[in-house]
């Protein structure tokens, strides 16, 4: 766990003054320590401007945090890194339930990995205030929630709430290698249709080499089934849903299993020293998330791509179908609504996500529009891609489909313990749907979901 101290100034701009922001506050509460009127939108503590506050980030926002840290040396700013949540592990949710029940200790500032928290963040539960802070209804300006790309919010918003706001995009395109597409005589596949056809020609011509992985929990969810308009993971109001057996999941349960038999799809993790070992330099085309520019293709302790070697084109949708893809994450910051200094929260919110230090700490497709307009341009001039990357990445990130559901519980669990060791064993995914299926409904029917 690292701490970071520092005593903060206040950024002009950013916020509220500090004093404007303790009157207001101040003016809807009482003696004790929470108010049940407040100009916020939710019953706020006493505020202290001079009060630290406590941010948990991941390994990857460490740095931005720390910036803020640096950039605000008369606040004091505690730094805690945690696991962000990544995988599903529900670490956010853990946490926070223990302090709801103890009354103390929670953090001012979370990140997480997952788009679904505010299902349970922006509840009471169990009598407990929501942990997480309205952003708009007075504590965030409007002007700023307005700059996030269309849609970017969505996830994060009940009832006209807004209960978080997003660090970055992560909609699904298609990366290819132009040497081996030269190579080989291919042309860069458009639709699942072409991906499938061109999976069976490389298993044929060029064995061992490859059209991605379905080795982790958020590829096999998001990259494909999502991507794929299957209804496997939806909610409406509070009902949750989970079809195999629509058309569009069986199509794409035979893709996979069809690609998985041919070798063409493998099911070691992209992040494993295996997958570098194995497969570094004979990956035809592969659709992965926005991120996976600066996690995997620049990243010098991966797979570490050449200058104008990778192009990046449109997802892959269905011949003849909506244009439409998956998305993979685009983690969440969060504040708490039991935060004693929401002044230096909501400043913190603004900088990670809309000053310089979030495009130069930026590992993919920044959620703040101008801030990914910048990032699309540097990218592009950069020369390391080669396609259309700025149209490939803007067409991917207005295409999302709508129909994936953000319930209280993540869709990669049930991947990682019923379809990650089926694969591993051999065994076709068409062989686990229903365990899948299953799973998802026991889920749902434990946090309260009602049955279709």
């Amino acid at each position: 766990m690292t701490t970071i101290h520092s005593m903060a100034k206040r950024r002009t701009g950013v916020l509220l003054a500090a004093t404007g922001m303790s009157a207001l506050v101040l003016a809807g509460c009482s003696d004790s320590a929470e108010s049940e009127d407040t100009a916020f939108g939710f019953p706020a503590a006493e505020q202290d401007a001079e009060s630290p506050i406590t941010v948990w980030v991941d390994a990857s926002r460490e740095g931005i945090a720390q910036a803020f840290a640096d950039d605000n040396p008369d606040l004091t700013v505690n730094v805690e890194t945690y696991d962000g949540n990544a995988g599903g592990s529900d670490t956010f949710r853990t946490k926070i339930a223990s302090f709801d029940q103890s009354g103390e200790g929670w953090p001012d500032v979370v990140f997480s990995s997952q788009t679904n928290d505010t299902s349970w963040a922006g509840t009471e539960l169990n009598g407990n205030q929501a942990y997480a802070a309205v952003l708009n209804e007075g504590l965030m300006d409007q002007e700023y929630l307005d700059g996030f790309t269309e849609g970017a919010l969505d996830p994060m918003t009940v009832d006209g709430k807004v209960y978080g706001v997003r660090n970055d995009l992560a909609p699904v395109v298609t990366y290819y290698d132009q040497t081996l597409m030269d190579e080989f005589g291919y042309e860069v596949p458009t639709t699942w249709e072409e991906y499938l056809e061109l999976g069976e020609r490389l298993a044929e011509e060029h064995p061992g080499y490859i059209l991605g992985s379905v080795g982790d929990s958020f590829v096999g969810t998001f990259v494909y089934y999502f991507g794929a308009q299957a209804p496997i993971f939806q909610v409406e109001g509070n009902t949750f849903t989970s079809d195999f057996s629509d058309d569009y999941s069986v199509r794409m349960t035979e893709l996979i299993d069809t690609l998985v038999d041919n070798g063409t799809l493998v099911d070691e993790s992209v992040f494993s020293a295996e997958f570098l070992e194995q497969y570094a330099g004979k990956i035809v085309a592969m659709p992965g998330p926005a991120w996976y520019t600066g996690a995997l293709f620049e990243n010098p302790d991966s797979l570490a791509y050449e200058a104008g070697t990778l192009g990046v084109a449109n997802p892959l949708y269905w011949e003849g179908d909506d244009e439409v893809t998956g998305n993979v994450g685009g983690g969440v910051w969060y504040g708490s609504s039991h935060s004693t200094n929401l002044d230096a929260v909501a400043s913190f919110l603004e900088y990670v996500t809309a000053s310089d230090a979030a495009l130069e700490y930026a590992g993919g497709l920044p959620a703040y529009q101008s801030v990914a307009d910048s990032w699309l341009e540097t990218q592009s001039e950069s020369g390391f891609y080669g396609g259309d990357f700025a149209g490939a990445m803007t067409k991917a990130a207005g295409s999302i489909w709508s129909g994936w559901g953000y319930p209280s519980f993540s869709a990669e669990t049930a991947y990682a313990n019923i379809v990650v060791p089926a694969l591993a064993a051999g065994e076709p995914v068409s062989s686990v749907t229903d365990a899948w299926q299953e799973e998802y409904l026991n889920q749902a029917q434990v946090q309260g979901y009602d049955a279709p």
